[in-house]
């Protein structure tokens, strides 16, 4: 019968109990021979010797209280000092599984679903460890049938949705009398269009399928275009819209039509959620160290309304807005930062978002720098 975590502590504190009491009696003698040894050395004299009984037993007491002064306090010292050592001995021994499954656990919070504990034991810290890769198992299985389910609904409603959009399309531009319903759907069919093109890209980049074109994009040059097509809308917002470079030209592996879509979803999103008068600043940093490698970080700074700090970890979530302000009407699909996140995964590269509420929000991309470029 396999013991429980219990009987194991149980067994391990009464090992410890008798190895300290073993210790303690095996010290006592050591240390009360030596003293006796040393008594007769230094005590045992002709005025001892001359001494009646009494007194020699007087001056016996005398000299063991005095020397156990120094003994009592060694002793407690080591003795606390063992029990130290083994207490923290035996808990590391005892929760060395319970720190590999919280390691774990903290990676399937990070939505690493890979993670498996291999199972050492067979106690209580087995059975959890194995209940908790079943778990994931099953994650991995609903997860995988998630994004099944999402890339099958984007296939199939994209040629209906084309059929529609073209058959509006024509019959609008047929002459005919269009009433205000038939806009209304022609409104909702382009924006039910853009809501499955995008679930199909992020299907793809979900699992690992996203194609990419890379090659040597000079980074600067490529901001420089794609701040001058958005300036035309930070204007007629009342923004101040800047780009901040350096003098040299900033050179990365990237696929250009997947970068444009990063940072256009990035700059549409602070001019959307920033008000008149504020500004907007697109910032490259060249060769930034962040876990032992070199990165190039573009920073997209606005002045905006900012992002509560509870509902950050879960921006780059599918479908998720931050509540009130960014509604289904002003919000978008709810698509474009977790496509964006992908994207910049699928680069090798990470995001990271810091924000105020009322004070603005910084989002900045990480993009590996190829040193054989």
């Amino acid at each position: 019968m396999t013991p429980t975590v219990r009987q194991k502590i149980f067994i391990y504190m009464g090992l410890l109990v008798c190895m300290i009491g073993g210790a303690y009696v095996l010290y006592n003698q050591v240390y009360l021979a030596f003293l006796f040894d040393q008594f007769r050395k230094e005590e045992i004299s002709a005025p001892f010797l001359n001494a009646l009984p009494e007194e020699q037993i007087e001056i016996l007491k005398i000299y063991v209280m005095d020397k156990m002064k120094l003994y009592w306090f060694g002793k407690w010292g080591f003795f606390v000092a063992t029990c130290l050592f083994f207490s923290l001995w035996i808990s590391g021994v005892l929760t060395r599984p319970l720190r590999k499954l919280i390691a774990a656990i903290e990676r399937v919070a990070q939505g690493d679903l890979e993670v498996s504990v291999p199972v050492q034991t067979k106690d209580d810290y087995g059975k959890v460890i194995q209940t908790f890769n079943e778990m994931t198992l099953r994650l991995r299985e609903a997860e995988e049938d998630r994004r099944r389910l999402v890339a099958d609904v984007a296939h199939e409603f994209r040629t209906p949705l084309s059929i529609m959009q073209l058959k509006l399309e024509n019959y609008q531009q047929a002459g005919h009398h269009v009433p205000p319903e038939m806009l209304r759907i022609h409104d909702e069919v382009i924006r039910l269009s853009l809501l499955v093109d995008d679930l199909h890209v992020l299907s793809l980049a979900e699992a690992g399928r996203l194609s990419l074109d890379r090659k040597p994009l000079d980074l600067t040059a490529h901001l420089e275009r794609i701040v001058d097509d958005v300036k035309f809308e930070a204007e007629e917002n009342k923004l101040d819209l800047r780009l901040s470079t350096t003098s040299s030209p900033v050179t990365v592996m990237a696929d250009a039509r997947r970068i444009t879509q990063v940072f256009i979803n990035l700059l549409t999103n602070a001019i959307r959620y920033t008000p008149e008068g504020g500004k907007i600043s697109v910032v490259i940093q060249d060769k930034v160290i962040d876990r032992n490698a070199v990165y190039t970080c573009v920073s997209v700074i606005d002045t905006g309304i900012g992002i509560p700090a509870e509902e950050l970890a879960h921006l780059f979530d599918r479908f998720y807005r931050v509540e009130k302000a960014r509604s289904r009407h002003t919000g978008g699909t709810g698509l474009g930062l977790s496509i964006v996140h992908h994207f910049v995964r699928a680069h090798g590269g990470f995001i990271r978002v810091v924000s105020e509420p009322g004070q603005g929000t910084t989002f900045t991309v990480y993009l590996p720098i190829n040193n054989d470029i």
